[in-house]
């Protein structure tokens, strides 16, 4: 190697240190930038009076806490209950009843879904602010009944009419719509509570709340045994009742099941605005 190859070797070395160095001066000058700057932040907190500094935090706190608060008071509650059940069962009525205080025109035949938002009759003459309810009648007609579901994300509750005069004739008809509601998901997910009014017990020939329930547990049984095996078989996507291997009782039911009765014909209707004012705080 001759000397002048020597010399281009050394002029290589050099600028390739000389580029190094400069980055290696770039880098410690933003190193001692933020040296600087973190050495600034202590004596900039440590300047601020004890007691501002711990009301500022204490006002801060505050601030938060109310914003949760606020935000967890504000969530919409729902007002809507739902009466539901068979055709002729007296719907109709007891949303009369309970909006206007009277039966009307006695049995209707609603084909189409009738609501409104009220105060209830009973409550009229109460001083001071009443919540209204949202009530909806919905059609108990089976090709109807499918219209449930348009309702049931913003129900607070669900009542199932049940005609306790012609409940026998009807019992496999009333369980089997009583049981889909029961696994519906929107039901089942929510907890919506579902209360079972017996109706029309004013009629001497009227079966006693007792015996509709136990008739209707009876009957709910047999269906889940026959459900559970198509469930089984991925044909459906229910959700079960019940306990596995014990017989099936309301009390087994994820959401809330009550049974109560009432009469939409003579206004005695005092157990369904109870389940009523639970659920939608006047």
């Amino acid at each position: 190697m001759d000397m002048n190859e020597k010399i281009e070797i050394l002029k290589s070395e050099f600028q390739k240190l000389s580029k190094d160095g400069q980055a290696w001066v770039q880098h410690l000058s933003v190193e001692m930038n933020k040296q600087e700057w973190f050495q600034k932040l202590p004596p900039f907190i440590q300047n601020i009076p004890p007691l501002q500094l711990y009301v500022a935090l204490v006002v801060l706190f505050l601030t938060m806490f109310f914003f949760f608060i606020v935000r967890f008071f504000n969530r919409k509650t729902s007002n809507t209950i739902l009466l539901t059940g068979l055709s002729g069962s007296g719907k109709t009525v007891l949303f009369y009843q309970l909006r206007d205080g009277s039966a009307h025109q006695g049995t209707v035949t609603s084909m189409e879904p009738n609501e409104g938002s009220f105060v209830l009759h009973s409550e009229t003459t109460k001083k001071g602010k009443v919540k209204p309810v949202h009530l909806v009648d919905v059609p108990g007609h089976s090709r109807l009944q499918t219209k449930l579901d348009d309702f049931l994300p913003q129900a607070a509750g669900v009542v199932f009419v049940v005609d306790a005069v012609e409940f026998l004739p009807k019992s496999r008809a009333v369980s089997e719509y009583l049981y889909d509601i029961l696994t519906k998901a929107s039901v089942v997910k929510k907890n919506i509570p579902v209360l079972i009014l017996c109706n029309k017990v004013d009629k001497v020939t009227a079966h006693t709340k007792e015996f509709i329930r136990k008739q209707l547990e009876k009957e709910i049984d047999k269906l889940r045994a026959s459900r559970n095996v198509v469930s089984e078989a991925d044909v459906s996507n229910e959700f079960t009742l019940g306990i596995p291997g014990e017989t099936f009782a309301f009390s087994h039911c994820r959401n809330k099941v009550t049974v109560a009765e009432a009469s939409g014909g003579t206004g005695e209707i005092t157990q369904l605005e109870l389940f009523i004012r639970e659920h939608v705080k006047p």
